[in-house]
């Protein structure tokens, strides 16, 4: 040993230095203190020296390998650079073990940097150093990432009858690594449900949650998305989120089928109002209704209340025959159909001729009521007036001799016709107009008339005839306004004289007017009143005393005979007016 070989010197030199002066204690204390510190020197040289004497054991002690970064995040299909370096002063072979496909791309004295390229798969690599002879490596884990790029958010069905069940699936394709991955699912921006995938096995391993709801009418309309969060800050990366489309849920109800309210009849040509109903439906806003007649489709304008829509349609047949009147209900995917079949018939209103419409009276004019040809089978007349029925397809007819008491007179012809078991009847009318001479009669024109004095009073005087007369009256001479009320005085008093004219002839007739005070024509009205009031009393006492039921009976004259007569009785009346005007006039 070098050391024992120093120390064994010294104290050959000491000892001679001893015999030789022979020097006192205290010299030999000071070259003892001396000889100490030159020994602890030469201990310190000899460590010195030692640690440049290669020694395996104190070789790993004295260099390190380190690699950067650190923590390995990469995006799969990426490239990762790697730099690995040591404390060696002189490092010896050197470099990095992978399968990935690695290039060096920078060195120096003490490191080397590697490019790794297409990383898509996750990889532990070893970095390695040697230095006097002896090699030190360190590991670096590689973790490759996929980001949620796509989130896919399914509702099945997109549309749900309430009270049934529905799914809401979220599914990520391509995210990696999986146990970071977060799946939340979101109703209206409220969380539904929550995933993670930390603890399950890794052959299981599927980017997709599913959950199961069952409709309710609250769900209809509502948003539902999912939102996906890999978080990659325990390998240290960041943290990656991404959100899917927004799907909305439609819940409906439409569980009974409509009803339709049509009569079992239409008549063709004629306007009739359908309609369509259905109950329990939702949402009733915007459910659709289509009414068809045949092949004809309507346009229904529909109502709304609660659950409950109507639909009311205007139809108009167009041929006879059996048809089919039908209404399709649709709300989302679903269709409810009913139909209803109905006949049409034609049944145009009977024909009323009259030979003239604006007679004499007096004439004799024929008057037929026929049904319409449209008409089948032929219909059941009835003509008013008419004696007797006609035979089946036959008209029905009446010579009618007009009076004057027959202007104004309104003609029937009335078909009856069977259809589908029902019975069906139409009713055409025409209204007759006479022409006859003017009338003066007292009840539109009372010879004497009363007024009192100081009172706004007319001339009362309206006639009768067709054409409506003209009618004048002269008063001392005078034309009198019958169209302006006049203050009664007692010069109003006298013989008015009046005269209706129309093309057929005129008629006279003097009106005498009284004019009598305020005070007498007041006394004179309660005289009349009480005058009637006694009349009254009597004949109602009388007719309660001596009424007795009895029975008459009653002949029918045939209708020319009780027209001739009444046309008789008005030629003698209208004589014997004639002969009175002409004799006061």
């Amino acid at each position: 040993n070098p050391a024992d070989e120093a120390s064994e010197r010294l104290e050959e030199r000491l000892e001679e230095r001893l015999e030789q002066r022979g020097a006192t204690l205290s010299e030999n204390l000071g070259l003892l203190f001396a000889l100490l510190i030159r020994m602890e020197m030469l201990l310190f040289g000899v460590q010195a020296l030692l640690a440049l004497i290669p020694c395996p054991g104190a070789a790993e002690e004295l260099f390190e390998v380190s690699v950067w970064p650190d923590q390995a995040v990469v995006k799969y299909g990426q490239s990762l650079v790697v730099n690995c370096s040591t404390t060696c002063p002189d490092p010896g072979p050197s470099g990095i073990e992978t399968l990935l496909k690695k290039t060096q791309v920078g060195k120096g004295p003490q490191w080397k940097e590697f490019l790794l390229e297409d990383v898509t798969q996750n990889s532990v690599l070893q970095c390695f150093f040697s230095c006097a002879g002896v090699q030190k490596d360190i590991s670096l884990g590689v973790t490759v990432y996929q980001p949620p790029e796509q989130v896919i958010m399914e509702l099945q069905p997109a549309w749900v009858a309430v009270g049934e069940a529905f799914t809401v699936t979220c599914h990520v394709p391509s995210v990696t690594p999986l146990e970071n991955l977060t799946l939340i699912l979101l109703k209206d921006n409220q969380e539904l449900h929550r995933k993670d995938f930390r603890n399950l096995a890794v052959a299981s391993q599927r980017a997709e949650v599913t959950i199961s709801a069952k409709a309710q009418r609250e769900d209809d309309r509502c948003n539902f998305s999912c939102h996906a969060e890999l978080d990659l800050s325990s390998h240290g990366g960041g943290l990656f989120h991404n959100s899917s489309a927004i799907r909305v849920l439609r819940i409906f109800e439409l569980s009974q089928s409509p009803q339709i309210w049509v009569s079992s009849l239409l008549e063709i040509g004629m306007a009739e109002t359908v309609s369509c109903e259905v109950a329990r439906v939702f949402p009733a806003k915007e459910v659709m209704i289509h009414m068809f007649l045949g092949d004809q489709e309507l346009s229904p304008c529909l109502s709304w209340e609660g659950d409950t829509v109507w639909a009311n349609a205007t139809v108009r047949a167009m041929e006879t025959g059996d048809q089919e009147l039908s209404c399709l209900v649709s709300l989302g995917p679903v269709e409810q159909k009913t139909k209803e079949p109905v006949h049409v018939y034609s049944f145009p209103p009977p024909i009323l001729e009259i030979q003239e419409l604006y007679p004499l009276a007096g004439m004799d004019i024929n008057v037929t009521c026929s049904g319409h040809v449209l008409t089948s089978p032929s219909p059941t007349l009835r003509l008013q007036g008419a004696p007797d029925l006609p035979a089946p397809g036959e008209p029905a007819w009446l010579l009618l001799t007009t009076s004057e008491e027959d202007d104004g007179r309104n003609l029937s012809c009335e078909a009856s016709l069977e259809v589908q078991g029902q019975q069906l009847s139409k009713t055409t009318v025409i209204q007759l107009h006479v022409l006859y001479k003017p009338r003066l009669e007292e009840s539109g024109c009372p010879g004497n008339q009363t007024w009192l004095e100081g009172m706004e009073q007319k001339l009362a005087c309206v006639p009768k005839g067709n054409p409506t007369p003209a009618l004048v009256c002269t008063w001392n001479g005078m034309i009198f306004d019958l169209d302006v009320p006049q203050k009664a005085t007692l010069n109003h008093a006298g013989i008015y004289c009046c005269t209706a004219t129309n093309h057929l002839g005129s008629a006279s007739k003097d009106i005498t007017v009284i004019v009598q005070g305020l005070g007498e024509g007041v006394s004179s009205t309660i005289f009349i009143i009480i005058i009637v009031a006694l009349g009254v009393g009597v004949i109602t006492i009388a007719l309660y005393l001596n009424y007795r039921p009895c029975k008459k009976e009653r002949r029918k004259l045939p209708y020319r005979q009780k027209e001739k007569k009444k046309e008789e009785e008005s030629q003698s009346a209208a004589q014997q007016a004639e002969k009175y005007n002409a004799h006061n006039c």
